[in-house]
């Protein structure tokens, strides 16, 4: 993040108004250094030109979705029809939608740099963990959105998750955390729970064909959507809620470089976390 604008603000602020004034400058510098930096440009090498950090967010999305679909060895018309909904569902103009299919194509491509890609990214999202995180989480989203990850698609994510700086574990972590979260939906918007397995995380299984959902929304991924045990205390999980609503909250992640047409996506996680926590202190009986 830039302090450009909150050095300027803070001495302008102090010579002009004492310290309420530097209190005041160092404010107003903070959300012009926000401003810049989200209205900033960073060069690409692969898309050879300059990008706002929203459109290099965009067009490395389709790039790497792209190029996970052909990991499995071929593109199906099921990984050509999820790329299509997702444009859909952020409402690109025609020539944003144009930018995103051609980035899909390239990322089909037997030669695209995956690890350099990524690492281009990280740098251009100034390493900004929780923005990262929100990128690995659309891919993983994506790799399951038929309710199975092939193998190859995992490898390839071990690789995106490797360059953005996500360890192993976090990356199972946040694996279990997207099955939960997608098992804790399904019963979200069919209006029950099963309450009754609460023994731990046992709703994913790795066999051949890779990781499968399983029916069934327990209390247990409510548990994982926070990734947290049910013998952790009341403290415990309302940290983790407190993080994870921190982390993924729309309008901070939107200032740091989430595109704008992604909000939904955004707010989508927040209302998991939120449901989740929510079923969780009902269960306990907390308040």
């Amino acid at each position: 993040m830039n302090f450009i604008g909150k050095i300027v603000g803070a001495i302008l602020g102090w010579k002009f108004g004492g310290f309420f004034g530097l209190i005041a400058g160092t404010f107003l510098g903070h959300l012009a250094d926000k401003k810049i930096y989200e209205l900033g440009s960073v060069q690409s090498t692969f898309f050879k030109r300059k990008l706002t950090r929203q459109s290099l967010f965009m067009q490395t999305t389709f790039a790497v979705l792209g190029h996970i679909s052909k990991a499995k060895g071929r593109v199906t018309k099921e990984d050509i029809a999820l790329a299509n909904n997702l444009m859909q569902q952020m409402n690109l103009d025609m020539a944003s939608r144009k930018l995103a299919q051609e980035a899909f194509n390239r990322g089909k491509e037997s030669d695209f740099p995956l690890r350099k890609v990524m690492r281009e990214f990280r740098i251009a999202c100034g390493e900004r963990v929780d923005l990262l995180r929100m990128f690995l989480t659309v891919q993983v989203k994506a790799a399951f959105t038929d309710d199975i990850l092939d193998p190859r698609e995992q490898e390839v994510l071990y690789v995106i998750a490797e360059e953005l700086g996500i360890s192993r574990f976090q990356f199972e972590q946040m694996l279990a955390m997207e099955l939960a979260a997608r098992h804790f939906s399904k019963g979200f918007q069919g209006g029950y729970y099963q309450q009754q397995n609460t023994e731990g995380f046992h709703d994913y299984s790795q066999q051949q064909q890779g990781f499968q959902t399983q029916s069934g929304p327990t209390l247990a991924d409510a548990y994982q959507v926070l990734g947290v045990n049910e013998e952790d205390d009341r403290q415990t999980v309302k940290r983790a809620y407190r993080r994870l609503m921190s982390e993924n909250h729309p309008d901070k992640l939107v200032s740091k470089g989430l595109p704008k047409e992604m909000l939904e996506m955004a707010k989508e996680k927040t209302q998991q976390i939120q449901a989740a926590y929510d079923l969780i202190r009902k269960a306990k009986g907390w308040r």
